[in-house]
């Protein structure tokens, strides 16, 4: 009986233990479930899982792991070895961090946060990572392993899409956005980065240099060509006769038709070569006034292109609006033509062309207006008798503007003491300032600091000019520290280049000779920091009462423009532009070209949003801001942002340490 007793209690026992065990079981499958649903809908908000279909998240998540790493913990270093794992942020942030080349410390080089993924290059190059990747703060990442990597990498286009395009640069990514959203509006057939050689489709009409002009032109008659070049046995081109040049030997009267053509020819044709892009053939014709540019590879003459090849563009007009600007009759002409430059902006977009492209575009056609200006100015009001140069500073003197500018611009002459300087000073200022408001009505507004030539302080002999940019460097104030950061950037648009290229010579020696004044523009090169936070995406600030955003010219690009100028100038860098500076420092082994490339394609991103800003607000008919709100951007446009404010950062921190700030 006892025994009968017993054997059911342990019969109720065991029910007992198997129903706590299914219990339990129960419960962990409920957390699991809910731990898979929650992944889920994590990564559903972020690229490329949103866009995934179904089946093959949901393997993602299933193969996935989740691991936690404490502040300072190394994810992955160069030393493990090929990558064997793909990271997710579930929570926390991963900075990178790489050796520096100068002091031979470490350097944070970039930060993922929350939805984003690495290494997507190493995993796909099967290598290891050049970046040691730590745990910023306390992080969980999800966790997949190489064969589940390749495995959803074969299953998932959108993952397979996305993977390829994060190997190369992100910049790309965004350029290609930008792009698809212009064709989309315009249409498009080609692009403004459209080889040379791809436009030149025919062969080129020759002649020798002694075919006779009438053979020539009814050559070109039957060919139905606007050129003919001229070449010796080697096909090597030794001119060219346009249409342009035959309505000149037509109007001169007194031609033989029968003579030979190279009396007629332009001599020493300009060429580039078939590699180069339709943007470099449009900014050599603007430039340069020329509607043909012959195409040379070898020495031989293999094409050309003409002004009606860049219009096969599809309306891409850069080169008739820089003519039609430089031949404008009135003041009042420019003051119209001047709308037509953002109806081009539109186009360049279109036609692939980058923000550093267009920034040049805008900076010449605003130089063919200032220089229209003046030769209208000097039509009406009479030569001065006095030859001067008509300086720009600033944005314009690196080749830098953007839609919204003002004027900053300035006169140098040659005088042979202070009261010749004087005598000229009176003559030229009535025209400058008359060139000052002419200008104003062609949409470059008036400096609020009367940086303009009109001002007798501006209006300079190149002595003058000499004693104020000594004195700059001597006398390290801030107000003179300022001015630095301005006149510093200087060039000529209208007039004789010598004296302004000895001021820049001077400008080199003195600085470069001047220790104490380099570190001082070091400081002040450090004054303006990137909108960057340590535990935020973003440091914003509100201005009127608006919503808080930040300022992308003066938090993000005036830090790249003054740090390139700080050191081309130590370098003895001739160059005004800011990436060509960065190029010329890489040359001269100053900084890393890796460094180099990170602040240029940052530099050249911040600029590229900033554009996008100011077309937008045109459209809306709203004031010009150099303001953004992150929010207004997409998941990717803000990351791109975020990780180029932190290379004006990193380029901030090693000036510090190069002038132990």
């Amino acid at each position: 009986m006892s025994g009968s007793s017993d054997n059911n209690n342990s019969k109720k026992t065991a029910v007992m233990v198997m129903s706590k065990a299914d219990a339990f079981t129960q419960a962990g499958k409920t957390a699991v479930l809910q731990n898979i649903q929650g992944t889920l809908q994590f990564l559903q908000r972020f690229p490329p899982f949103n866009q995934m279909e179904h089946a093959h998240l949901a393997y993602l998540v299933e193969q996935c792991q989740m691991r936690f790493y404490a502040p300072g913990e190394s994810i992955i270093k160069p030393a493990d070895g090929p990558v064997e794992h793909f990271y997710i942020v579930k929570q926390g942030r991963v900075v990178g961090e790489r050796p520096h080349t100068v002091n031979g410390s470490t350097e944070t080089v970039f930060e993922i946060t929350t939805g984003e993924c690495f290494p997507l290059a190493a995993l796909l190059g099967e290598r290891a990572t050049r970046t040691e990747h730590l745990a910023g703060e306390d992080t969980f990442c999800l966790q997949l392993n190489k064969p589940a990597f390749i495995r959803l990498f074969s299953l998932s286009d959108t993952f397979r899409n996305f993977a390829l395009r994060c190997v190369s640069s992100l910049l790309d990514q965004v350029n290609q956005q930008v792009q698809q959203k212009a064709v989309e509006t315009l249409g498009t057939q080609y692009s403004l980065n459209t080889r040379l050689g791809e436009l030149a489709m025919r062969h080129p009409v020759t002649c020798a240099p002694q075919t006779p002009l009438r053979e020539a032109v009814t050559l070109m008659h039957e060919q139905q060509v606007g050129s003919i070049v001229v070449v010796d046995e080697l096909k090597a081109p030794l001119g060219i006769f346009t249409l342009r040049d035959l309505r000149q030997t037509v109007a001169n009267g007194s031609s033989d038709f029968n003579e030979a053509i190279e009396g007629y020819m332009t001599r020493a044709p300009f060429f580039l070569s078939p590699d180069q892009s339709a943007f470099d053939a449009a900014i050599a014709m603007t430039e340069r006034h020329i509607a043909h540019v012959c195409l040379v590879k070898d020495q031989r003459l293999c094409g050309v292109v003409s002004e009606r090849d860049l219009f096969s563009l599809q309306r891409v007009d850069l080169v008739h609006l820089a003519r039609t600007i430089r031949n404008a009759q009135k003041v009042e002409n420019l003051m119209a033509l001047r709308g037509e430059i953002g109806q081009l902006v539109e186009r360049m977009l279109a036609h692939g062309a980058s923000s550093t492209q267009i920034t040049h575009i805008i900076t010449l056609l605003n130089d063919h207006t200032v220089c229209r200006v003046i030769e209208l100015t000097l039509a009406e009001k009479g030569d001065p008798g006095v030859p001067f140069s008509w300086l720009c500073f600033g944005s314009e003197g690196r080749r830098e503007q953007t839609l919204h500018t003002d004027q900053d611009n300035g006169i140098l002459f040659e005088a042979r003491d202070a009261a010749h300087a004087a005598e000229i000073r009176g003559k030229l200022l009535p025209i400058a300032q008359q060139i000052n408001q002419s200008l104003a009505l062609c949409g470059f507004t008036l400096c609020k600091g009367n940086i303009m030539a009109g001002n007798p302080e501006l209006c300079l002999s190149r002595a003058e000019w000499a004693r104020r940019f000594a004195a700059f460097i001597r006398e390290a104030t801030p107000e003179n520290l300022l001015g630095s950061s301005i006149y510093f950037d200087l060039r000529v648009v209208w007039g004789s280049e010598q004296g302004c290229e000895q001021l820049r010579r001077s400008i080199l020696d003195q600085v470069g000779d001047n220790r104490l004044f380099q570190r001082m523009m070091a400081e002040n090169a450090l004054r303006n920091r990137p909108p960057v936070g340590r535990f935020r995406e973003f440091v914003l600030a509100r201005k009127n009462g608006e919503k808080a955003t930040l300022d992308l010219k003066t938090q993000g690009l005036t830090p790249f423009v003054d740090g390139a100028r700080l050191l081309a100038l130590a370098h003895g860098i001739e160059t005004n532009n800011t990436l060509e500076r960065f190029r010329q420092l890489v040359d001269k082994e100053v900084i890393d070209p890796l460094d180099g490339a990170a602040y240029e394609e940052a530099y050249h991103f911040i600029q590229q949003t900033r554009m996008q800003q100011h077309q937008l607000q045109t459209r809306e008919n709203f004031p010009y801001s150099n303001r953004v709100d992150p929010d207004s951007l997409n998941h990717l446009d803000r990351r791109i942002l975020r990780e180029s404010l932190r290379q004006a950062q990193r380029l901030q921190s090693s000036l510090t340490l190069r002038y132990q700030i």
